[in-house]
């Protein structure tokens, strides 16, 4: 069965150490530690799959053991791995610390996929999802751990140039590498808004601010969350829509975000308004740090 979504970006293991009690620097205290596939664009594919989608993840994976046992962990929660780009280069991993306050520190070694840059479009170019003359034209989300020059490229690149663009930094740092997709005709991005700051070079008091500042700078749309504040859709021409979040004891963070988008996504494509979609997507989140969703 074809692909109905592209997840582009980040497909690794995610290594995250959770503890219920507070972790001060050099503290040692226990906890559990939990190995799962992960990554921006997997962690939304995961998400996609569960609301009913079938999402192909278009990433770099290591021809080692790692990334063999990884394909395989994808494939089994109904991910399509067949256009991934295999490398030479050890499969990629995401390290986290977590305590009850929220994360504490992460490391993404993503080298494998900065490395393997435009070979992982390839099948967007071959004919297997596209190609220039007829490129695929639904939804794809595109994720912040490309490397700079090919995120750069995808601002004008005829492989996605009919695509419903959906763009999420994967980190603040990694914000001001979507800045070429600004003015990129019908792309969303989903930004919390520390992210939304760096990437408009200003600090934002709430959502709504930061998203309005956004479509002025000339994104067509922006979703910007902001933790347990309200939540706000700003759409050029259309207006803005906010939206409280659930209030929640969380029980992890890793991922959150993630799990926003694919919830939103999948309530637009099945024909949810403005507010019914944010809304949905808001209780996905929730639902994700609270633990009810599962791994």
């Amino acid at each position: 069965m074809a692909p109905d979504i592209l997840c582009i970006g980040s497909v690794l293991w995610d290594t995250i150490g959770r503890s219920a009690a507070p972790l001060p620097h050099g503290a040692d205290v226990p906890g559990r530690i939990e190995r799962q596939p992960g990554g921006v664009a997997c962690n939304v594919a995961v998400a996609l799959a569960r609301a009913g989608m079938r999402p192909a993840l278009l990433s770099a994976v290591g021809r080692d053991a790692e990334g063999a046992a990884l394909v395989a962990a994808c494939e089994d929660l109904g991910l399509v791995t067949a256009h991934l780009c295999r490398s030479d280069r050890p499969t990629d991993r995401y390290m986290a610390i977590e305590d009850a306050a929220g994360l504490i520190a992460a490391i993404a070694d993503v080298h494998a996929l900065e490395a393997a840059g435009e070979a992982i479009l390839e099948p967007l170019r071959d004919g297997r999802l596209g190609d220039a003359a007829a490129p695929w034209s639904g939804p794809a989300v595109l994720d912040g751990n490309l490397a700079a020059a090919l995120m750069a490229g995808m601002a004008d690149s005829p492989l996605l140039a009919r695509a419903d663009l959906r763009v999420v930094p994967a980190s603040p740092d990694k914000a001001r590498r979507l800045v070429p997709l600004l003015g990129r005709p019908g792309t969303t991005f989903y930004l919390n808004r520390a992210e939304a700051g760096i990437l408009a070079g200003e600090t934002f008091p709430d959502a709504a601010t930061a998203a309005r500042a956004l479509t002025e700078r000339g994104a067509a749309r922006v979703l910007v969350t902001d933790g347990g504040r309200p939540c706000a859709d700003a759409r050029r021409g259309a207006g803005l829509v906010e939206a409280d979040p659930p209030p929640v004891s969380p029980a992890r963070v890793t991922g959150a975000g993630d799990a926003f988008v694919a919830a939103h996504i999948a309530a637009e494509r099945g024909g949810a308004g403005r507010a019914a979609a944010l809304d949905r997507a808001l209780c996905a989140a929730a639902a994700h740090v609270t633990g009810a969703l599962g791994p």
